[in-house]
């Protein structure tokens, strides 16, 4: 029943029918209501650290955008680059999304950045989409820290220390940074 639901709420994500809130609600009202995970299950599975975080940064963010402070920051941004490639700037914005990514959740990562590099877009008169994946892809670029749930339960199985995620996850992020940056200002242009 479980692949079953799964195959049932993808569908309806990759054919549009319902909007992707709606069918990853679906289909976990289905599974809760078919017997595939029960309640308590559900509850200790919630990583409630991350979603407090993230419902912390999203306020944290709307203010940011409200009093000018991302308007700022893309500006900023902007200038410190000058007139560089747009590639470049995507690399800079790669790279930020990483490092406030050591401290940060990654959710509330992208939360806090994608509206700057929205701006810094704008500013540029630039297409939004890539700017928007570049950081989207950074905050999933998680390799060199331990924060991330799944690096938690890596490094708890593992017994791994901090120096081992930093030892083996900077090369990866590096590799990772290039490519992104690369098939992002190619498969969708920046203008």
């Amino acid at each position: 029943q479980a692949v079953l639901i799964l195959i049932l709420t993808v569908t309806l994500m990759a054919t549009g029918l319902l909007p992707n809130v709606h069918a990853a609600l679906l289909g976990a009202f289905l599974m809760g209501a078919f017997g595939c995970i029960k309640a308590d299950q559900a509850y200790r599975a919630i990583q409630w650290r991350s979603l407090i975080m993230i419902v912390g940064m999203m306020p944290f963010a709307l203010a940011l955008e409200r009093t000018g402070g991302v308007a700022l920051a893309a500006e900023g941004l902007v200038q410190l680059l000058g007139a560089a490639n747009p590639r470049a700037i995507l690399a800079v914005l790669f790279a930020l999304t990483v490092v406030s990514g050591l401290f940060i959740v990654n959710t509330a990562n992208a939360v806090l950045l994608i509206p700057v590099a929205l701006a810094v877009a704008k500013h540029l008169g630039a297409s939004p989409y890539p700017f928007a994946m570049i950081v989207a892809l950074g905050a999933s670029v998680t390799f060199m820290t331990h924060i991330s749930p799944i690096n938690i339960l890596v490094q708890n199985k593992g017994n791994y220390g901090l120096s081992d995620f930093v030892r083996f996850g900077f090369p990866l992020t590096l590799i990772v940074g290039a490519l992104s940056v690369f098939l992002v200002a190619w498969l969708l242009p920046l203008y």
